[in-house]
């Protein structure tokens, strides 16, 4: 029985942790056993055998090392030398690399690793971090030095902040030094965007294989739902939807539609500190859990709503398809390609006009003339497993080597 170590920041948790369990549990279907190697901070209850890697207090170390030395990636250090005693116990076939930032894992010293040795690793980027010298996207600030070299990084107080020293040039050098020592290493990328940009990064020189995301078609399907009378919305209002999650993606865009009567706005996944100047008529929902109170959110909306301005192939827009919903989205990303003149609307990036115009549209032909065709897109495209089945014949053409 081969076994599959699956390394990434959460446990069965948000997008990438779903990803991680889903692959684990089609994997074991086909007869492989299944570890998932997790940072401490966001963890559901996994199916499979999991490791937790370092301590919350760990991540608070290596978060702080982050934020004032621009260390973010190489802390945890006894963390990552305890769970690399653990991976060679496993003993896997298979290294299937997710998000290895988070302030969870030490990459000089986990990369290291594994260029001493055979096993095939397959690394999914869901994000842009592991090819630049700082940031998780770029698209929207319009920097593109990654390409060359990092350096006077114009998000050093993004995501991931960095308060006093831009290491962003000396990361990105280091990275690259570790990624050309691995001779055993594919490269996955969730959009042909992505991919187009990875093509062009310090790790072109690595096999690439585009694989998409994938949904659970079983839970995110059309629903009948009263979520409208639960949340007492007037049943001649349309229904606008939006799903957010790390920061508040299109808050102006939201309060722009929210100005029209016709319209009722929903937003899940709202935080406290990001209320301050929402207006009361919009609906706010904290995160929830639950995917199948999601798909009823799906189901109720006229249309899905995702103004992102740096996306890489975001699954709420697959969700939102397999319930019936059509999207509207920016031209941003892999957002784009998860829909198609007959399921939804992209314009450009910050264009709120044309955005609003899209919405228009769409409601003005009707939810009913999109749902069929939606469906069918995430059917077609999107269904768990047919998607994560990619990996699993990635993992035995990579063994047959």
């Amino acid at each position: 029985m081969p076994t599959l170590l699956q390394i990434n920041t959460t446990l069965n948790r948000g997008s990438t942790g779903r990803i991680a369990e889903q692959i684990s549990s089609l994997a074991q279907s086909h007869g492989w056993d299944c570890y998932i190697a997790h940072g401490a901070r966001y963890v559901n209850k996994s199916a499979h055998k999991s490791y937790q890697i370092g301590t919350k207090l760990g991540n608070i170390i290596h978060a702080v090392m982050g934020e004032y030395l621009g260390l973010h990636g190489f802390g945890s250090t006894i963390a990552t030398f305890l769970f690399l005693i653990k991976v060679r116990k496993i003993k896997p076939n298979i290294i299937h690399l997710h998000n290895v930032h988070g302030y969870y894992l030490n990459i000089r010293m986990l990369f290291s690793f594994l260029a001493k040795t055979n096993i095939p690793i397959v690394l999914t980027l869901h994000d842009c971090w592991t090819f630049t010298g700082h940031c998780t996207h770029f698209e929207s600030k319009g920097c593109y030095k990654w390409k060359e070299a990092c350096g006077k990084c114009p998000q050093l107080m993004a995501q991931y902040k960095s308060r006093i020293i831009d290491r962003t040039s000396k990361n990105l050098s280091i990275k690259k030094a570790l990624y050309d020592k691995l001779s055993n290493l594919t490269i996955t990328p969730v959009s042909q965007w992505l991919g187009n940009l990875v093509a062009q990064s310090i790790l072109n020189k690595h096999k690439i294989k585009v694989i998409n995301n994938g949904i659970d078609l079983s839970i995110f399907k059309p629903l009948k739902t009263d979520i409208k009378q639960k949340l007492n919305i007037d049943n001649n209002k349309k229904l606008i939807l939006g799903v957010v999650s790390s920061g508040f993606k299109g808050k102006k865009e939201f309060i722009e539609l929210s100005l029209n009567p016709q319209y009722q706005i929903v937003i899940i996944g709202i935080k406290s500190e990001w209320m301050d100047g929402i207006p009361s008529n919009i609906i706010c929902i904290p995160h929830t859990n639950s995917q199948s109170e999601l798909a009823e959110f799906y189901s109720a909306a006229d249309v899905f709503l995702n103004p992102t301005s740096d996306d890489t192939f975001p699954t709420v827009n697959l969700e939102s398809l397999a319930c019936g919903t059509p999207v509207v989205t920016y031209k941003s990303g892999g957002s784009p390609e998860t829909i198609d003149a007959h399921t939804g609307i992209a314009v450009e990036r910050g264009d709120v006009d044309n955005l609003k115009i899209a919405v228009e549209k769409i409601l003005a032909n009707g939810k009913e003339s999109y749902s069929g065709l939606c469906r069918k897109r995430a059917e077609k495209y999107y269904n768990k497993d047919e998607r994560f089945k990619d990996y699993i014949n990635l993992y035995e053409t990579l063994l047959q080597k």
